[in-house]
């Protein structure tokens, strides 16, 4: 794969032009906290619309009305969609802006929409309960992700995290069974024990003790247990035993049958939820960074040298991209409202085109078999010395 050899650009103009947008978007209003609560409604309404959906199919089974299996499961099928849809949601749409404190700058901001009060202690039940915990994501993503972006230090290195695979001696086609078999399970297999040791490795460093390399999945070590006791469980029994069994007025049968349409949602929530995020970073087109940026201009440079946009458009289409398709502008700006990101998108394109940058951006359906194929180790991200 060419690439352009960015290291002529006038990183200081580059600075100027991109403080600017600030000036001229203005500050965070009520309007833009509106937008937040109408994305947390779409997301809580999907979510809600499944469950309806869920006993709707039930209570008609357990009564004397006759139900195709077929039809059963065809409504049980969409129920799981929605309540995936409402999974991504949560996270991408509203967690994700919140604790990076896109909203506490809104003038008279309700406490638990701030990155202080989001997801806090129990508040974790009711904003945004998950195989992750929020706090260590937070640090995981706003932190090591954002202001390592392509370099070793980022967990989300997707080209160094999978060089195990790169190494593997088998066909291809069984490298891209594995990558399509982990998008399935990604959240638990990945994001939670991957967020844990990068909160552990930050209290290892302050304490200089040696730095954990993997990950520790079971449950007989401290941090296996950990894992177990304030990821997987909270989460893991919320969702598939005390939910499932609210239905056992209507026999064991509907128990099973709710159990398993909440595993279609958790794998439609993860192949969504992987659709959107991985390949924001990852493919041949893609920037990697073998030292950390010196200043601010360069800062700004590594953000659009490495990341990539999808289609962009209605807040519909947004929202079922999780904003992710803004990732440029919210890689310059992380502490943005999404509503920003709408407004800055053509300021930033022409900040691009002034400065001869690749402002790159194609459907998020093209962008994941590149990233897949980086995964695969079929292509390696690009490098420049000196940047």
């Amino acid at each position: 794969m060419a690439y352009a050899d960015y290291r002529d650009v006038d990183q200081e103009q580059l600075e100027r032009d991109i403080d600017e947008i600030k000036v001229t978007i203005g500050s965070r209003t009520e309007e833009d906290f509106q937008h937040l609560l109408k994305l947390e409604r779409w997301g809580r309404g999907s979510t809600i619309g499944g469950f309806i959906l869920i006993f709707a199919i039930i209570a008609l089974d357990y009564s004397d009305y006759t139900m195709h299996p077929s039809v059963f499961w065809l409504f049980g099928v969409v129920a799981a969609l929605l309540i995936g849809i409402g999974n991504v949601g949560r996270w991408a749409n509203v967690t994700h802006p919140i604790l990076h404190g896109a909203y506490d700058k809104v003038p008279n901001i309700p406490y638990r929409y701030t990155k202080k009060g989001y997801a806090s202690g129990n508040r974790r039940w009711v904003d945004w309960l998950d195989w992750i915990k929020p706090d260590a994501w937070a640090y995981e993503h706003n932190i090591m992700h954002h202001y390592h972006l392509g370099e070793l230090d980022d967990p989300d290195n997707v080209e160094r995290n999978l060089t195990w695979l790169h190494n593997i001696n088998m066909p291809m086609f069984f490298k891209y069974a594995i990558v399509y078999t982990f998008a399935a399970f990604w959240k638990i297999a990945y994001y939670a024990p991957n967020t844990l040791r990068i909160l552990e490795n930050k209290e290892r460093l302050r304490n200089k003790e040696p730095l954990m390399l993997g990950y520790e999945l079971t449950p007989f070590t401290k941090n296996g247990l950990e894992l177990w006791k304030n990821y997987y469980l909270p989460y893991g029994v919320f969702q598939f035993v005390f939910l499932p069994f609210l239905f056992y007025p209507f026999g064991m049968e509907a128990v099973r049958n709710v159990f398993i349409i909440l595993l279609l949602g958790e794998l439609f929530a993860n192949l969504h939820s992987f659709l959107v995020i991985v390949p924001n970073h990852s493919a041949e087109d893609i920037y990697q960074f073998s030292t950390p940026h010196k200043n601010q201009g360069e800062y700004y440079l590594r953000q659009i040298m490495g990341s990539v946009n999808y289609n962009t458009g209605t807040d519909l289409i947004d929202f079922a991209h999780g904003f992710l398709n803004y990732q440029i502008e919210h890689h310059l700006f992380p502490d943005m409202p999404h509503s920003f990101y709408q407004k800055m998108q053509p300021i930033v394109k022409e900040i691009c085109k002034k400065h001869n940058l690749e402002y790159r951006q194609d459907s998020v359906f093209k962008r994941i078999l590149m990233s897949i194929d980086l995964m695969v180790g079929k292509t390696k991200l690009l490098r420049i010395e000196g940047i």
